[in-house]
């Protein structure tokens, strides 16, 4: 399995010939200075864990042009496909989904998901954490945009994600510290990416809070350079 960071919560994950993309926000993000189209090109699936702007991002660009399959739930899905994306996979929490070379799984969020239009948000159903399955791979957990939450325990006790992908920019997810207890306290990664933080001033800028209060298991955290794809 090849992971590449776009900078934010943004990534492409590769395995067999599957290219899925993981909220794909590239047009627009401060951290990401190369071409969107050569980021997503090959895409053969797009995962969104919510409706916000900063994780939707590119995505119906992305779905219509490569006709690659959208996996989120069924609001972001309906959403989508008015956007004019077709080839959508509706899903919501505690739900697995085939997606062709790979499954899908669902698991809780806290957090909010909607899209501003003209002052308002739309409701954009739950947010969620994804969990990626294929034949031969390690198991991943994208958690999404999350506070850290007890069920954390049954989340890894049901699917044992090996790779976690784990909010730490603190103000609207986990900070460093509170990222590093879910962690350190409910689950076993093998290797840990951390993500959404130092887009916008207003995030932490860097991972080192997180590192720091992960102690010992801090060898496990994986800080990967924008758009260089990394081998799990």
């Amino acid at each position: 399995m090849k992971l590449t960071w776009f900078g934010h919560s943004a990534f492409r994950i590769e395995f067999g010939n599957c290219r899925v993309m993981i909220d794909p926000f590239l047009t627009g993000n401060p951290s990401f200075k190369g071409d969107p189209k050569k980021a997503w090109e090959g895409a053969t699936h797009v995962l969104l864990t919510h409706g916000h702007g900063d994780h939707t991002g590119d995505a119906p660009a992305i779905c219509k042009a490569s006709g690659a399959m959208l996996v989120a739930n069924y609001e972001v899905c309906v959403w989508m496909a008015g956007q004019g994306v077709e080839n959508v996979n509706y899903m919501n929490h505690g739900g697995t989904v085939d997606c062709g070379g790979f499954t899908t799984s669902m698991v809780i969020a806290f957090h909010s998901s909607s899209r501003d239009t003209e002052g308002q948000s739309v409701y954009l159903g739950n947010p969620g954490g994804l969990v990626i399955k294929a034949p031969g791979e390690p198991v991943l957990l994208h958690m999404g945009d999350t506070e850290i939450f007890g069920d954390m325990a049954l989340i890894n006790q049901i699917h044992k994600p090996e790779i976690g992908i784990v909010p730490i920019g603190d103000r609207f997810t986990m900070g460093g510290a509170t990222a590093a207890l879910a962690c350190r306290l409910f689950y076993k990664f093998r290797t840990i990416v951390p993500c959404h933080y130092g887009t916008f001033p207003m995030l932490d800028q860097t991972a080192e809070k997180f590192i720091r209060e992960m102690g010992t298991d801090g060898g496990k955290v994986l800080v990967p350079e924008i758009g260089k794809q990394v081998e799990l």
